[in-house]
């Protein structure tokens, strides 16, 4: 009896590996929105790091992460690094590529809960008088990702930030607009 229970903990355990290493070994999340505002407005709060604070929606799940700036203020070679609680973990961000009013690439390095490298970009599409902005994220999953993928919705969770992100980022950028009026 207990070499069968062996046997059906071995089974399952090897259908867990399996099913974990055939899931994608890349993920890309995207989220858009439009804008009332010109693309040069909005491309401002994301080429300077210093104005994430306005927006980001990691920074109001720890207010008193550790930040830290490098390089150059704004724009390629801009550094931003953080360590934060359990929610933010710790990392850096540097930009890479910035066209004003196009588009910025980010290298994204996480530290902490899970070492990884994902390029974030976002690009700005003027429309008339708006600006669609689309934000993305595209990493590797090693195996242990891939295992909380299966249980948790990493689209839907990252994604939802996105969302809430790209709102705040709208409502920065038209007061600012309003302020330069």
């Amino acid at each position: 009896m207990l070499i069968k229970i062996l046997i059906g903990i071995a089974v399952v355990v090897v259908a867990l590996v399996v099913l974990v290493s055939l899931q994608p070994s890349e993920a890309t999340i995207t989220r858009s929105m439009t804008m009332p505002v010109p693309a040069n407005a909005v491309f401002a709060q994301v080429n300077d790091f210093h104005k994430w604070e306005a927006w980001s929606p990691w920074q109001k799940m720890d207010p008193a992460a550790k930040n830290s700036y490098e390089g150059a203020s704004a724009g390629s070679g801009a550094i931003f690094s953080w360590a934060g609680n359990n929610k933010v973990g710790a990392g850096r961000m540097t930009i890479i590529e910035s066209k004003p009013g196009e588009m910025i690439r980010i290298k994204l390095e996480f530290i902490k809960p899970f070492p990884g490298v994902n390029d974030t970009l976002f690009t700005f599409k003027p429309e008339g008088n708006q600006t669609t902005v689309t934000w993305s994220m595209t990493g590797k999953r090693p195996f242990a990702v891939k295992a909380v993928g299966l249980f948790m919705n990493m689209d839907k969770m990252v994604g939802g930030q996105f969302e809430q992100g790209l709102a705040a980022m709208k409502t920065a950028a038209q007061a600012t607009l309003a302020s330069t009026k």
